[in-house]
């Protein structure tokens, strides 16, 4: 197969005709397919389904210690859902606070409390402290940058290497720059890459000393057990590392159940170590008398412990595994030997990154559009929606229907080959 650089001008447009003509076909088709957010699709959502009955009756919602979980207490969570999450992710149960339904609406409000309350042993909040920054490995999560850009603050890119966000430019950066408040980061299976930061990051991230001392690690480690095959990937133990430098205290640590159990009633937890819990529960005792213990009860009673979370995300795999080896098998056969797209092959998690030539994924975006296939649009992996080469497009295969996914990708292929045969033809003009 030739590449489409290698072909001559007449071969360029006759193949761009060609493919104009199958993307024409799909057009009269009024197709609505999406492959926009990384939602669990209804088969994923009926594992869970018995939870909702584990509590049928007034015996069932008293903690382990009597608590009466229909009523008010308990500010930071049941010790029984600590001791939970503590053994699912390595956390000693003492810096663990089970903190609502949304991982997302944690890190959220820890950011805010940032902004207003400053942080333990920090200096004033942030907000009076002038121009707040925050460093943003990209291609990343788009919405931890849109909590960035709702709050005024400052984002600054930095690139993702197949080892995690290139460490060089952190240091540079907020060693040297004392309104740099943050880092954001998905360690493992990170969104949309997929990639699982190696020992040496983990490490070099635990031991940084930044200019500010009021910085922090947003750990959001939303894929912590979320391993598409039978191997565990390993991802250090941030807060070990960390405490060997003296540095436990610049840890934000978030994890939820959004993609274990249901979405949106799931339960999330943010861990951090002593000193900064100290200053955050007097603010949160301002906001709430407690979060849901029935909700968190369900989970203990429905799971047991974290071997029941392991057990459960067996079965999440196994729903999950074809659908991203489908789309990986068709990009390959579709365009690999082209030369003119990539794409990741993650062990987890539920994202591809996928990559067109430079100039091209706002192209693509339209044209899977115009047909009926809506894709998270381009440039929303970046910071303000800057993708600097116009290449990367997030894939999300988990939520269509198999037969939708095959037909999704197949037209996501034909209009990558329609925007690069664009691209090239143009070149040659």
């Amino acid at each position: 197969m030739k590449t489409y650089a290698s072909m001559t001008k007449e071969e360029l447009t006759h193949e761009l005709e060609s493919q104009r003509t199958i993307l024409s076909h799909w057009e009269a088709e009024n197709l609505t397919l999406d492959l926009t957010r990384g939602k669990p699709n209804q088969a994923q959502l009926d594992l869970s389904s018995d939870m909702l009955g584990v509590i049928s009756e007034r015996g069932d919602c008293f903690s382990e210690q009597g608590l009466d979980c229909r009523n008010y207490g308990i500010l930071d969570g049941l010790p029984e859902t600590k001791r939970m999450f503590s053994e699912l992710l390595d956390i000693p149960e003492e810096m663990i606070m089970v903190l609502g339904n949304s991982s997302l609406n944690v890190m959220y409000d820890t950011i805010v409390r940032c902004m207003l309350f400053g942080v333990a042993g920090g200096r004033e909040p942030w907000v009076r402290q002038g121009r707040t920054k925050f460093l943003c490995p990209a291609p990343g999560y788009d919405r931890h940058f849109t909590i960035c850009r709702t709050l005024g603050i400052e984002m600054i890119p930095i690139k993702m290497t197949k080892f995690g966000p290139d460490m060089d430019a952190v240091y540079d950066i907020a060693c040297s720059d004392p309104s740099v408040k943050g880092i954001w980061c998905v360690p493992k299976f990170s969104n949309p890459e997929g990639i699982t930061y190696s020992d040496s990051v983990v490490e070099q991230l635990a031991a940084l000393k930044p200019a500010a001392s009021d910085f922090r690690i947003f750990w959001d480690n939303a894929y912590a057990v979320h391993e598409l095959y039978d191997e565990e990937t390993h991802l250090a133990n941030i807060f070990e590392l960390a405490k060997q430098y003296g540095n436990e205290d610049q840890i934000f640590y978030f994890a939820s159940t959004s993609k274990i159990t249901f979405p949106g009633s799931g339960i999330a937890i943010m861990a951090a170590s002593e000193k900064n819990i100290e200053h955050i529960k007097p603010i949160l005792a301002s906001q709430t008398i407690g979060y849901d213990k029935i909700n968190q009860m369900r989970h203990v009673k429905y799971f047991g412990d974290a071997d029941g979370i392991r057990n459960h995300m067996k079965l999440h795999a196994d729903i999950l595994r074809p659908k991203f080896e489908v789309v990986e098998k068709i990009f390959e056969r579709e365009l690999s030997g082209l030369d003119i797209a990539r794409w990741s092959n993650p062990r987890g998690g539920y994202f591809i990154s996928f990559y067109t030539i430079p100039g091209c994924a706002k192209r693509v975006y339209q044209l899977c559009r115009s047909v009926g296939v809506t894709l998270t649009p381009a440039g929303a992996t970046y910071p303000y929606g800057r993708d600097p080469e116009d290449s990367n497009l997030r894939i999300a295969p988990s939520f269509p229907e198999m037969a939708e996914l095959k037909l999704a990708t197949k037209i996501l292929c034909t209009c990558t080959k329609i925007a690069a045969l664009e691209k090239l033809l143009a070149n040659m003009e």
